[in-house]
Order: structure tokens, then sequence, then C-alpha cells
């Protein structure tokens, strides 16, 4: 399945719009990784646990988003947004949430 930030896709022609679709991945945050990437902004360097854990909740929200295109009838998703949010509970932390959004279509 072709997904694409664009709105259109050259060489291609859009036949049907199946309606927009969504997928979301809610991660929670680990204690001692917060604390560890706080060290390392603090000296420098990646936060690899943390870019670890965004990539999954990226491929994750994304093919969700795609499962439910094809659930639809399409072939492709057109216009896709991915945001990044984080959501505190409280005294018990942060989550961290990954959506991603787009339009559902049937390519010819």
């Amino acid at each position: 399945m072709l997904i694409t930030t664009t709105h259109t896709i050259e060489g291609k022609a859009i036949r049907d719009y199946l309606g927009v679709v969504t997928g979301e991945a809610i991660l929670g945050t680990n204690v001692f990784r917060d604390f560890f990437a706080g060290i390392r902004d603090i000296v420098g360097g990646r936060a690899g646990a943390y870019e670890s854990s965004l990539r999954e909740a990226r491929e994750t929200a994304i093919a969700e988003m795609q499962a439910e295109a094809r659930r639809l009838g399409g072939n492709a998703v057109i216009g896709v947004d991915i945001d990044y949010e984080t959501i505190s509970i409280g005294d018990r932390g942060s989550m961290m949430m990954v959506s991603a959004s787009g339009t559902a279509v049937f390519l010819d």
C-alpha cells in the first residue's frame, strides 16, 4: 500500500476517496530510561532508547492506519500527518502518543 504525505500521486488517478483513516500508539515512559535520557541531554549525544520507542510507535500508528484503509477498500493513503504528544498521567509520570492520519483512496 502506498503511503504519502502529498495529496496527489504523480502518474496515478484517484478513483475514490474513502475517508479519513487514523492509527494511534501510546507508549509508557520508563523511569530509568527518562533518568538516563536526562543525563544524556546534559552531556550530549543521542537518546537511543527514546529514538527506538518513537520509531516503534510511529510504525505501529502507520500500520493501524493502513489496516483501516484496507478495511475501507483502499490501496493508498494520501495526505498523511504524523503527530507526537506527551500525555501527563499525574504523579504516575507520562506517556507518549503517536498518531497518524490521512485519507484512504483507491488508485486506478
